[in-house]
């Protein structure tokens, strides 16, 4: 693996440069709609794939309850894309990859270079707490080398008796070679991570580590400014997880341009080709995942859509106001509504339904009705609405 310096010589600051453009709240949002494939007709000849290379990642989470948030990424993009040609598409023909980024993410197999500053920084941690006793490491790659990819568990088993960190040999080795970049998760397989050696699963022209970090960090500002369209300082950097001062140093050379939003308060950066096109076409109407790189940056949602979300899955079931996993309703370039969603049977069930107002039912009983079918249900039951007077509004729309 080819290797260089972590980071290059240090360069003066750049004088700030005037603001490219002047937006209003209006402008921004539709902008961020159509960078986040919302707002005009997306690619469908490049299918999941498109949708992946475009945001640059796919947030991956354990919470399955309408489906995976992964598998719900595509599906608020193309439609009722097969769950199964989801999976297929991410995971088969070397086209993808499980790292670290804004949390743990499917990346396209291209930004494997791009992430080198972060296995060079895992490489000069400590041992996380966890210790590795003499030799596992080498025992893990040698066992991946000689019988191909493995899960944890193939490898000899991912948990000792304890707690669920309290992490086996196996399990720590391979985990210590995934950060590294020795090892590559390749796959997701009934949740459990699906492990390859790198010099197998990652192609040889995109299989090394010659970026030093200042360009490793360049090219992923400008990603992410490309998949949002326009944002602020944390917004950019938030996106693969960078630090405020690594954004610093890098965005007056990202090729994005700084630009005012009119109520934002705070400067912003565009992607220039989204600056160059008016964005128009078709709004999508679908429920979001809440993992969503549209909306998972709660700041940035209220900012742009004047709506404030928080996932609540992780807040005492007494002190939630939406539910467990409400997911947004987006329809017309706005966040209408909300729906906590289960599946019993071949019903989807509405546990808890917050609207906006009454505009917001036929959205709403769209994108219920278009989920349950996704999802293989045929029926939809709605057990409570705020504000309830809606209620008969939305059963009718649902019937209709």
């Amino acid at each position: 693996m080819t290797t260089v310096p972590k980071t290059a010589p240090p360069t003066a600051p750049k004088p700030a440069p005037k603001p490219a453009a002047e937006l209003s709240a209006t402008e921004a949002r539709r902008i961020a709609l159509r960078a986040q494939g919302f707002l005009g007709a997306p690619d469908r000849r490049a299918g999941v794939r498109g949708v992946l290379r475009h945001l640059g990642q796919v947030q991956l989470d354990t919470i399955s309850v309408l489906a995976r948030s992964h598998e719900l990424i595509p599906y608020a993009r193309l439609g009722a894309v097969g769950r199964t040609t989801v999976e297929e598409a991410y995971w088969s023909d070397g086209h993808a990859f499980e790292y670290w980024s804004h949390a743990a993410c499917i990346l396209p197999v291209e930004e494997w270079p791009l992430f080198a500053f972060r296995r060079r920084a895992y490489r000069d941690r400590p041992h996380w707490h966890h210790e590795l006793s003499d030799g596992s490491y080498a025992k893990v790659i040698d066992q991946l080398r000689a019988e191909g990819p493995r899960t944890a568990t193939e490898l000899g088993g991912a948990k000792n008796k304890g707690e669920w960190w309290d992490w086996s040999d196996t399990k720590i080795a391979v985990e210590r070679a995934l950060m590294y970049g020795e090892v590559v998760v390749t796959e997701r397989r009934g949740w459990k991570r699906v492990y390859d050696l790198a010099e197998r699963a990652i192609p040889e022209s995109l299989r090394h580590d010659s970026f030093d970090d200042t360009e490793c960090v360049r090219r992923l500002v400008r990603q992410a400014g490309e998949a949002l369209g326009v944002g602020t300082r944390t917004d950019i950097a938030d996106y693969h997880r960078l630090k405020a001062e690594q954004f610093d140093a890098v965005v007056a050379d990202s090729g994005l341009v700084p630009v005012t939003v009119e109520g934002w308060g705070k400067p912003a950066w565009a992607d220039p080709a989204a600056l160059a096109t008016e964005p128009r076409g078709r709004h999508r109407t679908t429920l979001l995942s809440p993992f969503d790189s549209l909306v998972w940056e709660r700041a940035r949602t209220e900012r742009i859509f004047g709506f404030t979300h928080r996932l609540e899955a992780y807040v005492p079931k007494p002190k939630r106001v939406h539910g467990y996993f409400a997911m947004p309703v987006l329809a017309g370039g706005r966040l209408v509504g909300r729906v906590d969603p289960a599946r019993e049977g071949r019903t989807l069930v509405a546990r808890q339904v917050s609207l906006e107002g009454p505009k917001a039912v036929p959205a709403v009983a769209q994108a219920l009705r278009e989920a349950a079918e996704w999802v293989g249900c045929d029926a939809v039951r709605v057990e409570r609405l705020d504000p309830p007077e809606l209620t008969p509004l939305l059963v009718r729309a649902l019937d209709a």
